[in-house]
């Protein structure tokens, strides 16, 4: 697998935790969690077909491996580590890390086909069976990144008062592409008015999403 962040990258100031503020407290979060736990085993099972095929596709298109892991920020600023299906070429990143842009050249063709339908998502099924994701919230961001917009948008690191998810209000609402403190705005939105029937309505669009391409990267 291949890691494509900077270990000597991921720490944070003391004032940067301190400014996340309290974690989010909530009767729903249990049934947040049971719910995680049967969906993704679900998910699991039925893409199954769908991962046997995209590992073959990526491995064919291009040399390197067919998964890599990236670290992200997760609740109250916890590190963690996710996995994805490999989209782009090999030293895609050489430079450093980049914010992903619409009709990004550093993908490959089957890439765009994975990013466009999510697939390339579905390693992260595994992450929301462990608890380091939910299948609902904000998506995590890289250290670098989450430090450099706390300090250009503040109240940026408010999102992280939440479990992280694959598929979040300010993807359903702006695709990934937003701005990052409108993103950062919505996904407090969520925060603020988390509930059973919020999820609902962002795993519904979501599924929309994935079948009419819309905010692909």
């Amino acid at each position: 697998m291949q890691s494509t962040h900077d270990k000597n990258n991921i720490y944070f100031k003391d004032f940067y935790k301190e400014n996340i503020g309290p974690k989010v407290d909530s009767l729903y979060l249990p049934i947040k969690r049971i719910l995680d736990i049967l969906f993704s085993l679900m998910l699991i099972i039925l893409t199954f077909p769908i991962v046997m095929v995209t590992v073959v596709a990526v491995k064919c298109e291009s040399h390197g491996p067919i998964f890599y892991k990236q670290v992200r920020v997760g609740l109250m600023g916890r590190k963690i580590v996710i996995t994805k299906f490999r989209s782009m070429y090999m030293d895609a990143e050489k430079n450093g890390a980049q914010w992903a842009q619409k009709n990004d050249p550093r993908v490959t063709r089957v890439g765009k086909i994975i990013r466009r339908t999510r697939i390339d998502e579905l390693p992260q099924l595994f992450s929301v069976l462990k608890g380091d994701l939910s299948l609902i919230g904000p998506r995590p961001e890289r250290p670098n990144f989450t430090e450099e917009f706390s300090h250009k948008y503040p109240g940026f690191e408010k999102r992280l008062r939440i479990k992280p998810g694959l598929s979040g209000y300010a993807q359903i609402n702006g695709g990934y592409d937003i701005d990052p403190g409108q993103k950062a705005k919505l996904d407090c939105y969520y925060i603020n008015h988390l509930s059973f029937w919020i999820d609902v309505k962002i795993f519904i669009s979501t599924i929309k999403i994935i079948f009419s391409g819309e905010g692909a990267r």
